[in-house]
């Protein structure tokens, strides 16, 4: 009797060991999977290390919705600026303000410029002074086309007594951050820190040297600039994650004027053209920006803006073209 109870005990005791080892196993396994669930979960939600800010994606028209136009590529902690229209240090102040660290106003350093159009560049003396105002130390460092020396040339004169009263008088402003270091760049890689490669390549506006760039990181950004259609932009942007492209409407080029008609297909692109170079390029999104319309802005008629409108213009994107398309606002951040 003794020794079946000691059977029956043992019996019982190894069904209990491996009901346990089973437990254990089961567990062990729910908790793998749950880290490869949550890992992979991490790696699909994974923000990109590098941020595209809309600083101003405006035009000549005085929008007060719009700042001139400026793109900044932020990553790893710097900030690369892209065309400095008006507005473009309290702009970066604001998306400071919305959380973007690098664009504090002394952290700007680094900026490529498109071309010498007014409402590109009418932000530089902005851009050379304030920062430095502010405490920035280093110089400006400026990349674009011929030119670019000469204009920065005049503004430091413009503005010498400006720095003669703030090097020498009760200020006590640095002696350095008001400097610029100008490149006159050529097609190719115009910058490589490291951290990000930029390629300059030269696109097509009217009479006008003019580039577009492509920054290479953790993602392939190609902005345009100013362009009728191109087919440097179509190479250099296929397959990239992010193409930035100007545009104006179909709709407002029906209504402006012979000449109107003539400067558009010199200097910039229409809807019906960048859904075609799109589709040919598939970036993983385009933007839109710098929403031209040469002819009705100088006509100031409501119909001739209302056919250029951003409604307009994402209208007809969209049927022409099938990938992933937004407008652009000032302080969006992608």
């Amino acid at each position: 009797m003794a020794h079946t109870i000691e059977v029956d005990v043992k019996v019982a005791s190894d069904k209990r060991g491996t009901h346990r080892r089973r437990i254990f196993h089961v567990f062990a396994v729910i908790l793998l999977l749950s880290a490869a669930s949550a890992s992979f979960l991490l790696a699909e939600n994974k923000a990109p290390r590098t941020q595209i800010v809309l600083l101003g994606t405006g035009t000549p028209l005085p929008d007060p919705e719009r700042s001139g136009p400026c793109t900044a590529i932020v990553t790893n902690g710097n900030a690369y600026l892209i065309d400095f229209g008006p507005g473009v240090v309290r702009r970066a102040a604001a998306a400071r303000n919305k959380g973007v660290k690098a664009l504090e106003p002394t952290n700007l350093k680094i900026a490529f410029l498109t071309h010498l159009h007014a409402d590109h560049t009418l932000g530089f003396a902005d851009l050379i002074l304030t920062p430095w105002i502010m405490g920035r130390r280093e110089p400006l460092e400026v990349y674009g086309p011929v030119g670019t020396r000469a204009m920065t040339d005049h503004l430091l004169k413009a503005y010498e007594t400006d720095i003669k009263t703030r090097t020498e008088g009760l200020e006590h402003s640095n002696t350095t951050g008001y400097k610029v270091n100008v490149h006159e760049i050529k097609p190719g890689i115009v910058y490589n820190d490291g951290n990000i490669t930029v390629k300059a390549f030269p696109v097509i506006h009217g009479q006008l040297e003019a580039f577009g760039y492509r920054f290479e990181t953790d993602r392939v950004v190609v902005i345009s600039g100013d362009t009728a259609p191109s087919p440097e932009v179509l190479e250099k942007s296929r397959g990239c994650d992010v193409l930035i492209h100007e545009v104006y409407t179909q709709a407002s080029f029906d209504l402006v004027s012979p000449e109107w008609k003539k400067y558009r297909r010199a200097y910039h692109t229409s809807s019906k053209e960048l859904a075609d170079l799109a589709t040919k390029a598939k970036p993983g999104l385009l933007i839109l920006y710098h929403r031209a319309n040469p002819g009705c802005d100088q006509a100031r008629t409501e119909d001739c803006r209302g056919a250029g409108s951003e409604e307009q213009l994402l209208k007809e994107m969209r049927e022409a073209y099938k990938g992933k398309v937004v407008a652009g606002h000032d302080l969006d951040i992608y």
